[in-house]
């Protein structure tokens, strides 16, 4: 028993002569590497203070122009995608700030535009470039991108695409306003395909979770439409 004390005790020793000399061979590298540690902190902060902030705040000036345009009485999704002398485009905004929040914005609105104008291909591929955001005005906008992404599909004829984009703004803003007018578009959309059994279980969930929604009612009448 003894023996096996003395043997633990040693081996015990070993190991912290081992750390001891790894740290006395050592030390100097994970001084350095500490330090590099730090330095890569610093110019982290200094990228985001200095750069990214920076950047940040010009593409937000930059966007409201064609915001602007967008959201006149009158708009002229044009003159909001390309800009002109007097103010930029959303296009613009995407090229030159497109990582920035701003510039992620500007590629829904682009697609928003394009689909306005007629143009499905370019208006998917935009609408498709936005990366969701977080909270909960973002999350309105997360909804509002795959709504659309849907209403594409359903202008080039794919269903079954079209109901996914639907589902996923329903997640992505389960809400008494927005997330009805999806599920009923998913039912439409099934129907379309001739999944009647598909659109009612849409229909039904809206009566049964958004009673009291705008949808409720056209959702009654879908669902008899369909159970005939």
């Amino acid at each position: 028993m003894a023996k096996e004390q003395v043997a633990g005790q040693e081996s015990l020793g070993e190991a912290m002569n081992k750390t001891e000399f790894f740290f006395e061979e050592n030390g100097r590298k994970i001084g350095y590497i500490f330090l590099a540690l730090l330095i890569l902190a610093a110019l982290i902060f200094g990228y985001r203070s200095l750069i990214v902030q920076p950047r940040a705040e010009k593409a937000a000036e930059m966007i409201a122009e064609a915001q602007y345009r967008f959201e006149a009485t009158t708009p002229d999704f044009e003159l909001a995608l390309v800009g002109d002398e007097n103010g930029a485009g959303f296009l613009d905004v995407i090229e030159k700030y497109g990582s920035t929040p701003s510039g992620n914005l500007a590629k829904h609105y682009a697609g928003i535009c394009y689909l306005r104008q007629g143009d499905l291909e370019n208006a998917a591929k935009y609408l498709a470039m936005y990366s969701t955001v977080k909270g909960v005005p973002g999350a309105l906008v997360n909804a509002q991108n795959y709504g659309l992404q849907g209403d594409v599909a359903v202008e080039q004829g794919n269903y079954a695409a079209a109901v996914k984009f639907y589902e996923k703004a329903v997640a992505a803003a389960d809400n008494n306003l927005t997330a009805p007018q999806y599920l009923r578009k998913a039912g439409l959309a099934e129907q379309a395909q001739g999944n009647a059994e598909r659109a009612a279980e849409f229909y039904q969930r809206i009566l049964t979770s958004y009673p009291a929604s705008m949808d409720a009612r056209e959702a009654e009448k879908l669902l008899g439409s369909v159970q005939k």
